[in-house]
């Protein structure tokens, strides 16, 4: 059983064509839809997003914009306007979700920051980038060929693959371990931290590396 409850998707009542604000930035998280993925590895993105927006009184509830393929959240941090987005294509696709919400909100690449699951990073280390290359992550493939690279990635380790000899695409699509599993509260912790600092600092995502074992 998940160790979390998504919020019931709402109506789509919500005025997502209007912005008008001074600053706008798009917050997105990789995974893949369904139950059947929740809290494995590969779905990382989308369960610190929703705690994210579960625990910010500023966000308001997950509404399902089928035209633009995504799951979407929105909020008011002083003068900065923040979309938060979970694709609803699965991972190989989800630059078509992200291309069609910064084009609908006027989003430039470098206003987004995409959070998702780094194979080649140990789990218990999350690293901050702009731009480089996906070290074979088939969603940062898809959203770098729909938006350019020039926007900002939270890299949460998942490594190192254990067994080594296992197929990488298993492995991402584990569930994470026990032990794993009661660090979760710490990553999501510090997640929100960075996701907290990108909004309010400018929209800039440092290069450096966090920690969030206890």
């Amino acid at each position: 059983m998940s160790l979390f409850q998504n919020r019931p998707q709402a109506s789509d009542t919500h005025n997502y064509y209007t912005t008008g604000m001074n600053k706008t930035v798009l917050i997105v998280g990789l995974g893949n839809p369904g139950k059947e993925y929740d809290l494995t590895r590969h779905n990382v993105g989308f369960h610190i997003l929703d705690k994210f927006v579960d625990k910010q009184t500023e966000m308001e509830g997950w509404v399902d914009k089928k035209d633009l393929k995504c799951h979407i959240s929105q909020g008011q941090f002083g003068d900065t306007r923040v979309y938060v987005i979970k694709p609803t294509t699965f991972m190989n696709l989800s630059g078509e979700s992200v291309q069609a919400v910064a084009n609908f909100f006027k989003v430039s690449p470098d206003n987004i920051a995409v959070i998702h699951d780094e194979l080649d990073i140990a789990f218990g280390q999350i690293r901050l980038r702009v731009s480089g290359g996906s070290a074979g992550h088939n969603g940062i493939k898809s959203v770098t060929q729909h938006i350019s690279d020039n926007y900002g990635r939270i890299r949460v380790g998942i490594g190192p693959k254990s067994p080594a000899q296992m197929d990488s695409a298993d492995f991402v699509l584990q569930r994470f371990s026990t032990d794993e599993q009661e660090q979760l509260t710490n990553l999501v912790k510090e997640s929100s931290a960075i996701l907290t600092e990108f909004i309010y600092s400018g929209q800039v995502i440092p290069t450096e590396t966090r920690n969030f074992l206890i």
